[in-house]
């Protein structure tokens, strides 16, 4: 519980915090806006970085050189905890956004840290307003170069950590759409760090895997049809095969 509470006690005083630097990177946009972000983003991997260590985490990172340097990329991951969210946007190289639960809109000084980031919020029971989302995340990617990163189980899976719940193809129109890279990213025993005994935060030993990247055009006419369910097979065997590193 004292984990909690000091973790809890350092984001209340980020979140502050960053307002005021936010403010001034405003400014900084207004003459250089990719360097005013890069800043934000390298202030922002600052903190998570710090939280990730203060709950006590022990990471194990594979495939870290499996990401491109020269071009963004969609990452897509199983979801069972924000920590999936704190330690995978702290390894990032280039400038990544990503695609969260219209519900965080409504947390003012963490949205617009989020928004800031260039992240988007997705609203799963409107499908035109999703579309619209989705669509905007390519355009980010193919002309701003801005790497996307989501999870379309679509919230986070309670469940058996190697039962990944169903994918959402439309997820995937980003990398269709963008013309990037699709890299799995799956993610093991983030839930037992703190979703399984909330609120407490116990030290964890972590195991992040970035997968080779895969190609829209490279996949068969089959694969495209049932994108969703393949790349849940492919973070499933990941998952599966990690399990023994925990």
């Amino acid at each position: 519980m004292i984990r909690f509470i000091f973790i809890a006690l350092f984001l209340v005083l980020y979140l502050i915090l960053s307002c005021p630097i936010m403010l001034i990177l405003l400014l900084v946009r207004k003459i250089n806006a990719k360097k005013a972000d890069i800043i934000m983003q390298r202030i922002v991997q600052c903190a998570l970085s710090i939280v990730w260590h203060m709950a006590g985490v022990k990471l194990t990172t594979l495939g870290l050189d499996n990401i491109p340097d020269d071009q963004a990329v969609l990452f897509v991951g199983n979801h069972q905890s924000f920590f999936d969210v704190i330690i995978s946007y702290s390894q990032m190289k280039r400038q990544t956004a990503y695609i969260a639960k219209k519900s965080f809109k409504k947390w003012p000084l963490l949205s617009w840290n989020m928004m800031f980031l260039h992240c988007l919020f997705l609203d799963r029971e409107n499908l035109r307003q999703g579309v619209k989302t989705i669509m905007t995340a390519a355009e980010m990617a193919r002309e701003d170069g801005i790497s996307i990163f989501i999870f379309p189980e679509g919230t986070r899976n309670k469940g058996e950590e190697s039962e990944l719940a169903p994918f959402h193809d439309g997820s995937f129109k980003v990398a269709q759409r963008g013309k990037v890279p699709i890299i799995p990213v799956s993610f093991n025993n983030t839930a037992a760090v703190f979703e399984q005994h909330m609120p407490k935060i116990k030290p964890q030993h972590v195991v992040i895997e970035y997968g080779k990247p895969v190609f829209w055009d490279e996949l068969t006419k089959e694969e495209k049809k049932r994108v969703g369910e393949h790349f849940r097979e492919i973070l499933t065997e990941m998952v599966v095969k990690n399990k023994e590193l925990v």
